[in-house]
């Protein structure tokens, strides 16, 4: 288990830790705390963080303590065999999942519970058995792999799992990792009352996680082909979390250094790769769980280091704190890329980017994090995860924390996935933000969206990019993209000749040109390289800033399909399209899109001469339906004739006042 990878992460730890690579394994044994200590969370026999008179955030426990007691009146949720062998049937995956994120809700719920009333005899008793349920029904469990992403189909021809080769996925991570919190808060207390059940849940951490985390290497979220995604940061740390705190006996403190260097290993693979601006290709709603879970896995280490080993001065992680805030659209709508979506649960672990905010300096991001902390509302909810429950809640600075205004910067630039955003003017969400990307259709997540834009209105998406239905079989699969939401056709990009995007790497922009300047921000490319057989094609899109309105422009050759091209024809329309959230009214020449949540009116404009239809599509699928609505609407302009088009949108103040 010799580390092998040095990227930045190691050549950090290893000059803080004042060694070389051979000598950073046994140094680090040195450096961790004992398992008692190597948490940032205080067993609840520490009754100065946890009861009544506790500094635990007293409206977070509250309210777990209220679900927690709702619970009682309901049997634990089971999840059958069935539903696991359902994915492999019609595709679906949430009707397993869903019960056994339940379920670990439900035990994270009990847990605290149980904390609380530790003082409190039979009560607190009571809430131990709850928590002793919870904890063997997730032990019983035949398989800690969400079944969408075990290989037990694929290698064996099984449609459920095989319990003799565990599949080290995120489900399993996430489930050791809610078994560790739950040891680290109440395991002594657990084990009093129910000698051997600490022994069970080491076991089965053992079985399930670290025997095939040492064991096998050829796990693809490690990254060894240099494709390092979100899955990455997630599994290492809570291998890493579990390893500080579950590999306890004196016997294993080898073995719990060496599994805790190998982890940091895989981290550093992860960090290596992040960008130098620090950006997600995935976008915003996946870096709570890629970028963020690397934060929070290099805090452990701090921590259970007494600070020695510090990663909060890697610029690549400086950056990436400052992502979510420059993604920001106003309220809760985000920029959102590939399978993102432009609005999710403001139920996020804002304490982690707090947390990580703090520790980089970064004042913006702290203030973003800051305009979560409401008060009167909860510091953290067991629906983002147990530990981040526990951390959230027991975080004094993040408890204390008053809500701060987002920052809104002006423009932001991401080279690595040429992302430009660009508003009004800084500081505040009101009027037009604009937001275009280049890239690949090779990016993690991906959608074939070269040279796709968003418009947002008072932080409200107009012209949007729809992100992803829910996840099903095919999301992953080969037939990925016969789901519309992943087709250029459904983004704001053209068709030409009848032709749309291709996926993969080799479909991108080119020529891209950026200029930033106090009047205009604009973004330039040639986005044909995306299209098997396409001409050249030229996109321009502008935010004009004192006329309040954004323009792109397209132009092409008058024959904008190849002769070899194989797909297109060449008297196939070629269409300049853009999807629309909101209620959209057709005038001549133009349309008028009333955003959601009561933002500006926008008015689009296109030259006299073209074409114009709309397309509604229904949307019957739930993760779509929770951020639009019941439809969007797509605009077609029939360009074919044409071999240049400029397309204007601006806010229509012809009924509405300008509070600015």
């Amino acid at each position: 288990m010799t580390a092998r990878f040095r990227g930045a992460l190691a050549a950090i730890y290893e000059q803080q830790a004042g060694v070389d690579a051979a000598g950073f394994p046994a140094a680090l044994a040195t450096l961790l705390a004992s398992p008692d200590h190597a948490l940032p969370v205080a067993a609840s026999d520490d009754r100065g963080v946890w009861g009544p008179q506790g500094t635990a955030d007293s409206i977070a426990v509250r309210d777990v303590l209220a679900r927690a007691a709702a619970d009682r009146s309901t049997a634990w949720p089971v999840p059958l065999a069935t539903a696991a062998a359902r994915l492999h049937d019609d595709g679906d995956r949430e009707g397993w999942e869903s019960i056994v994120f339940e379920r670990q809700r439900r035990l994270a719920r009990a847990a605290v519970a149980a904390a609380h009333h530790a003082d409190d005899g039979e009560v607190g008793a009571a809430w131990l058995a709850d928590v002793l349920d919870g904890v063997w029904l997730i032990c019983e469990q035949s398989s800690w792999c969400w079944p969408a992403h075990d290989d037990a189909f694929r290698e064996r021809g099984s449609v459920l799992p095989t319990v003799t080769e565990p599949y080290l996925d995120l489900g399993a991570g996430e489930a050791v990792a809610l078994l560790t919190w739950v040891d680290q808060l109440l395991g002594e207390r657990l084990e009093a009352r129910y000698p051997g059940i600490r022994s069970r849940i080491r076991h089965e951490a053992r079985l399930r996680v670290f025997e095939p985390f040492t064991r096998r290497r050829d796990w693809h979220w490690i990254g060894l082909d240099g494709d390092v995604h979100n899955w990455n940061p997630w599994i290492h740390g809570n291998v890493l979390l579990a390893a500080l705190r579950l590999l306890d006996r004196p016997s294993e403190a080898d073995e719990r250094a060496a599994v805790v260097a190998l982890a940091i290993e895989g981290i550093d693979r992860y960090v290596s790769a992040l960008p130098a601006d620090g950006a997600i290709d995935e976008g915003y709603a996946y870096w709570w769980n890629g970028a963020c879970r690397a934060l929070e896995a290099l805090d452990l280490v701090r921590h259970a280091t007494g600070g020695v080993l510090d990663a909060s001065g890697i610029p690549a992680l400086r950056e990436t704190v400052a992502f979510p805030h420059r993604m920001h659209l106003g309220g809760d709508w985000y920029l959102n890329l590939a399978d993102g979506q432009a609005r999710v649960s403001a139920a996020q672990p804002w304490h982690a980017l707090h947390r990580a905010a703090r520790n980089a300096r970064d004042t913006d991001a702290a203030a973003h994090a800051a305009s979560h902390r409401i008060a009167g509302a909860p510091a953290a909810t067991e629906h983002e995860g147990f530990g981040r429950l526990l951390r959230g809640i027991t975080d004094p600075a993040w408890v204390d924390a008053a809500e701060a205004p987002s920052p809104f910067p002006r423009e932001v630039w991401l080279p690595s996935t040429e992302v430009l955003l660009a508003r009004e003017e800084s500081g505040t969400s009101r009027g037009l933000t604009l937001a275009v990307k280049g890239g690949h259709n090779g990016e993690h997540h991906n959608h074939n969206d070269v040279g796709s834009f968003v418009v947002a209105s008072d932080g409200v998406p107009v012209i949007v990019d729809a992100g992803r239905p829910t996840y099903t079989l095919q999301t992953f699969g080969p037939d990925r993209y016969d789901i519309w939401t992943m087709q250029s056709g459904w983004h704001n990009v053209p068709v030409i000749g009848g032709l749309e995007q291709s996926p993969g790497a080799g479909f991108a922009a080119s020529d891209v040109d950026v200029s930033l300047a106090d009047d205009a921000a604009a973004f330039a490319l040639d986005l044909s390289g995306a299209y098997p057989g396409a001409a050249p094609w030229r996109r321009s899109v502008r935010l004009e800033r004192a006329a309040r309105r954004a323009v792109v422009e397209d132009s092409w050759t008058a024959a904008p399909v190849a002769e070899s091209a194989t797909v297109a024809r060449q008297d196939a329309p070629t269409q300049v399209r853009m999807l629309l959230a909101g209620d959209v009214r057709q005038d001549a020449g133009s349309i008028v899109v009333t955003p959601l949540d009561g933002a500006t009116p926008v008015r689009i404009s296109w030259p006299e001469g073209i074409a114009a239809s709309l397309v509604v599509r229904e949307l019957d699928d739930p993760v779509l339906s929770s951020v639009w609505g019941a439809r969007l609407t797509r605009l077609d302009l029939d360009v074919t004739t044409r071999d240049r088009v400029a397309v204007t949108i601006e806010l229509d103040l012809t009924n509405a006042e300008d509070a600015r």
